[in-house]
């Protein structure tokens, strides 16, 4: 029989109701807690997705005894305060991503997570992904020979406004940590932490940068271009480049996989059917719960400082600062 968690919520936006939406369907998720620095926001999240309390207050929401695990839903120039709060209260975390704003606020977290004995992940919901899984089980075959080269986009129009998330400094605005994130996740998890970084950065007027593009460079000869932007919308696709072929694939539609090995190309299809895949990070969540680790063997603390280790070092490339919060 499942153990059943009580989740809670961390910051009620966009990000905690496609979360809400597919955590609701798994069987030993109980939708517990809702919470907001504004009470009514939380009670009207609480509402739309049915969990059972709604706090006004993020503190008051960590000391109610029955809340199990945390999801950390707020701009991520939060997650380092809130993930603290959880943790020191013994609260299991899953915090979305950026994880932080730098490596050290990570390590701090980590260190956090170890001193209070509590589980601690970044919310990288794509590595738990069927389609994932499966591109990385065809690389682990090694039919397609080395990976010799990554190209990885993450773009969408995102209207300037100096207030927003998207373009104000103080909440770690830029296309960076938003979506850059991910192309460097991908590059990460296939190559390793890369030997060089070269950036090429465009700013907003607020000193955020709307787009930049990545060159990473590899002991072994490979290498990675990446791109985030907010000023154009492309199909956000990843194409991996091997020995004897290649595989290319959407990152966030639930269909296909190209594949192609010896001049021969095939389709595989997926049916994941109408949800973005959120689900699967929860069920692995509780499935570490289960065992009572305090990290992911899947998606360990390491592999997320290494990951903001490269962000700190492409922000120093490319000149990104974000003023309130500790640099390089």
């Amino acid at each position: 029989m499942l153990k059943t968690y009580n989740w809670a919520i961390l910051g009620c936006g966009k990000i905690a109701k496609k979360f809400a939406l597919e955590l609701k369907a798994l069987p030993n998720a109980t939708l517990y807690a809702a919470s907001s620095r504004n009470l009514e926001n939380a009670k009207s999240f609480a509402n739309e997705f049915g969990f059972e309390k709604a706090f006004g207050s993020y503190e008051e929401m960590v000391k109610d005894p029955k809340v199990d695990v945390v999801y950390i839903a707020t701009p991520h120039s939060f997650h380092f305060e809130h993930t603290l709060l959880c943790l020191n209260n013994k609260k299991a975390v899953l915090c979305e991503k950026a994880f932080a704003m730098n490596s050290k606020e990570v390590k701090q977290m980590i260190e956090t997570s170890k001193k209070n004995n509590t589980f601690l992940m970044e919310a990288f919901w794509v590595a738990f992904r069927p389609k994932f899984k499966k591109v990385l089980e065809i690389i682990n075959t090694e039919d397609l020979g080395k990976l010799k080269f990554v190209k990885s986009d993450f773009m969408y129009y995102g209207e300037y406004n100096p207030e927003s998330r998207l373009y104000n400094l103080d909440l770690g605005g830029g296309s960076l940590l938003d979506i850059g994130i991910y192309p460097i996740f991908t590059s990460l998890m296939l190559l390793g932490k890369p030997e060089t970084i070269k950036t090429l950065p465009s700013f907003s007027p607020t000193g955020s940068e709307k787009s930049i593009s990545m060159l990473f460079g590899y002991k072994n000869g490979a290498y990675a271009v990446l791109t985030s932007s907010f000023e154009t919308s492309y199909k956000n696709d990843t194409e991996l480049c091997f020995e004897k072929g290649y595989i290319k694939y959407d990152r966030f539609s639930n269909d296909s996989i190209l594949l192609n090995l010896n001049g021969t190309t095939k389709q595989i299809d997926f049916n994941a059917g109408p949800n973005m895949g959120y689900q699967f990070e929860a069920i692995h969540v509780m499935e570490c719960l289960d065992k009572n680790l305090i990290e992911s063997p899947v998606l360990d603390n390491k592999f997320s400082l290494d990951l903001m280790e490269i962000l700190d070092a492409v922000r120093k490339d490319a000149s990104i600062v974000y003023p309130n919060h500790d640099s390089f």
